[in-house]
């Protein structure tokens, strides 16, 4: 990286960030002829199921076998045991070692696909070297001694490959619940002490379906949040990243602080495709940061700025860093009710981080982008329309009802039609002829309307007529490679953290904690409510404080369990541990589940552990805790909005029994209004800076507009009043000394 922190970093150097940063990109150099089988490998992985997306999905052992058979080759290839400078780079090659991969990664990779397989190979029974092994109804409660080495060997292997891509704390956890299910009879805590499993009755638990390995959290993985994570990547270098990032400048780029606000922006557009936020920090921050620095802004406070506008991507509709899949399935609603009810606390979340930057941008005096400088709106649109034909095919089959495996076919084979088809390349056009083909043939089988047949032909016509510059082909491989390393962490987590859930389900300890949290909490009100006793606030009380302290709890242990996790693992660890205590408060299933996925992602920008953060840290050339401290200041309405949404699930739209339009409208603007407070508090600064006593007020003010009911409403706008009315005093007087000047 180059001692001058002010220039604008090379392709390759921001490419070097995001491995850094990324453990999903950081692997071994394995040396030309191993590089290429595993890419070959890699791009196999990715048609087959790009296949299954369209055209149906093998039966779930075999699909989530073939699926943990990739990981296993994947990640025993490309990541070392101990990942280190030395272990990356290549070493030649000797008996023990081939492609710098030792023996024994070759040999855990042998076991891993042997155990990944073998309840394909033995489900109608298997004669192996003599032993007889039965149908697996028949060993299911009762394992033979092979099903308990290979499984065995799963659970090994499938705690190894998630330590490999995530580092060590989602193992750890999970070896805390093994253990604790093996001896749950030795606990000191009544509460926590159950009979215990024996590791017979464990295995057979973890690895015959449907439960454990092979549950749901892998089959959602597999079927669904491995497509969308390929159709981020693919439309990204497809030229749809860019299209954002113009359409941002043009949409933000002539306000006060033009950079920033195109940060925000053009992260909330990126986010709607990508779950990854450290692809969002560097895809868009690599244009945004150093304008921003440009611009006046501080490095820490431009990384910061990137960090948590890319942060927002994890809760930003309809990817939503993947969780929102595995929400539809855990809580049985159609995957569209998940996209609804996350739109307006993603938005409060934005409203946020725009406004510390705006007020910020007003403090420091930092101008907007010039006119010239700002990209035209009708060349933009000419070029870039085609970009978005791909997302809109995708969101509108998945809004007809449609699944959201097809939605990801529908949007992948356009991106491959928009970005890589042409009548100057014949071959290409198999690709948009064998699409037409399936999509007539879905028509004529009653899997697509007429309407819904007739739409996506038209989109393929525009996808082939338009004029924009095409990608060659290896750029497609080249994109699902990079997708498919993406999918790795989260494929093992999957694997890995079904442990959890069939740990859950053995042993009921989720109840067992949510009834501790809650007890715990009672016990805390109580002193409380009698300390308090004389405030007349109806919310003091026993119920409401032991309600909000359960909540506090709560909100702490998910940011400190989500720490280093990718979304989708921390999302199913959280939902799996945290969310059964919320259940117990009655609190509606939805907002339980949206509650523990926001303050899981809080740790994407909450120090130490934020790499998002320290991503742009690099870029900007600043400090990276430093960064991380102004990344998680500017995500504060990421902060306070689950609280609301508990306490007011209208904010969610789709829970009829607390929805009314007038409920709604209240929550959601005073809520906006009470963020833009808080922000300006944070900033210190609103028509003219505050000084410390007015900043206080301020955040009250902004705190007690957040919160849900219209008590809190008006003393927050009582608390507000004196501030804003100072203000505009100051703001007068102030243009009339620039005017007798």
């Amino acid at each position: 990286m180059s001692a001058d922190p002010d220039r604008t970093l090379s392709a390759d150097e921001l490419a070097e960030i995001e491995k850094k940063y990324d453990s999903a990109l950081n692997t071994r150099d394995n040396g030309p002829i191993l590089d290429r089988a595993l890419y070959a490998v890699s791009i196999a992985f990715a048609l087959y199921h790009l296949y299954t997306a369209g055209f149906g999905t093998p039966v779930d052992y075999l699909h989530m076998g073939i699926h943990l058979s990739g990981l296993f080759i994947l990640i025993f290839a490309g990541f070392p045991m101990v990942r280190t400078a030395y272990s990356l780079v290549r070493k030649p090659d000797r008996w023990w070692r081939f492609g710098n991969v030792p023996f024994y990664d070759w040999i855990f990779m042998a076991f891993g696909i042997a155990a990944a397989m073998f309840l394909t190979l033995s489900w109608r029974g298997l004669d192996l070297f003599g032993i007889k092994i039965p149908e697996q109804a028949l060993r299911q409660g009762d394992p033979t001694t092979p099903d308990i080495v290979l499984g065995t060997a799963l659970v090994v292997l499938s705690l190894e490959i998630a330590r490999r891509t995530l580092g060590p704390v989602l193992p750890i956890i999970i070896s805390v619940f093994i253990a604790y299910s093996l001896f749950g009879q030795s606990i000191p805590v009544d509460i926590l002490r159950h009979p215990g499993v024996d590791w017979r009755q464990f295995i057979n638990n973890m690895y015959f379906p449907s439960e454990g390995i092979f549950g749901v959290t892998l089959w959602v993985v597999s079927t669904v949040v491995f497509h969308f994570v390929l159709f981020g990547v693919v439309a990204q270098r497809m030229g749809l990243g860019q299209f954002f990032v113009d359409n941002a400048m043009m949409a933000a780029g002539r306000f006060t602080g033009g950079p920033a606000k195109v940060s925000v922006v053009s992260s909330a557009f990126f986010g709607t495709i990508s779950g990854s936020s450290i692809a969002n920090t560097v895809s868009t921050g690599s244009l945004t940061i150093p304008n921003m620095k440009k611009m006046g802004y501080p490095g820490h406070f431009a990384g910061g700025v990137e960090a948590a506008a890319s942060a927002g991507g994890q809760i930003t509709p309809p990817i939503m860093g993947a969780a929102s899949f595995l929400m539809a399935e855990f809580l049985e609603v159609p995957y569209t009710t998940i996209v609804v009810a996350a739109i307006v606390p993603a938005l409060m979340h934005y409203v946020g981080v725009m406004s510390i930057v705006h007020f910020t941008a007003l403090k420091l005096g930092l101008p907007s982008y010039r006119k010239d400088e700002l990209p035209r709106f009708f060349r933009v649109w000419r070029e870039g329309w085609p970009t978005i034909i791909p997302l809109v095919a995708l969101l509108v089959v998945l809004f007809n009802g449609y699944t959201p495996n097809m939605a990801a076919f529908c949007g992948l084979l356009l991106c491959v039609i928009v970005g890589f088809c042409s009548f100057y390349k014949p071959l290409t056009l198999l690709v948009p002829a064998g699409f037409g083909w399936f999509v007539m043939s879905k028509a004529a089988d009653g899997g697509f309307s007429p309407v819904m047949a007739g739409f996506l032909l038209g989109l393929t016509a525009l996808g082939l007529l338009h004029r924009r510059e095409r990608e060659p082909f290896g750029s497609l491989f080249d994109s699902l490679h990079v997708g498919v390393q993406y999918a790795l962490a989260v494929g093992a987590a999957a694997a890995a953290v079904g442990i959890v859930i069939g740990v859950i389900n053995t042993t009921g300890v989720a109840f067992r904690v949510g009834f501790m949290v809650t007890n715990g909490a009672a016990t805390m009100a109580e002193s409380l409510s009698t300390t308090l006793a004389w405030l007349p606030f109806a919310f003091l009380e026993q119920a409401s404080l032991q309600q909000f302290l359960s909540l506090v709890l709560v909100a702490m242990a998910c940011i400190l369990m989500g720490a280093g996790l990718p979304t989708t693992a921390l999302y199913i660890m959280l939902v799996s541990v945290a969310q059964p205590a919320l259940s117990q408060l009655g609190i509606p299933p939805l907002a339980t589940h949206m509650f523990v996925l926001y303050y899981g992602v809080i740790s994407e920008i909450t120090p130490p552990v934020c790499a998002s953060a320290y991503a742009a840290a690099g870029i900007a050339g600043a400090n990276p805790f430093r960064t991380g401290i102004s990344a998680f200041t500017l995500g504060i309405g990421k902060l306070l909005v689950p609280m609301v949404f508990v306490y007011a699930p209208t904010m969610l739209i789709v829970l009829d029994e607390y929805f009314t339009i007038w409920s709604f409208l209240q929550v959601s603007i005073t809520c906006a209004v009470g963020v833009c407070l808080i922000g300006s508090a944070f900033s210190g600064y609103l028509l003219r800076p505050l000084s410390g006593l007015w900043r206080l007020l301020m955040a009250i003010a902004g705190i007690l507009l957040v919160a849900p009911s219209w008590q809190s409403d008006i003393a927050g706008l009582i608390a507000a009043a004196p501030v804003i009315l100072s203000q505009i005093a100051a703001r007068r007087s102030f243009e009339a000394q620039v005017a007798a000047k």
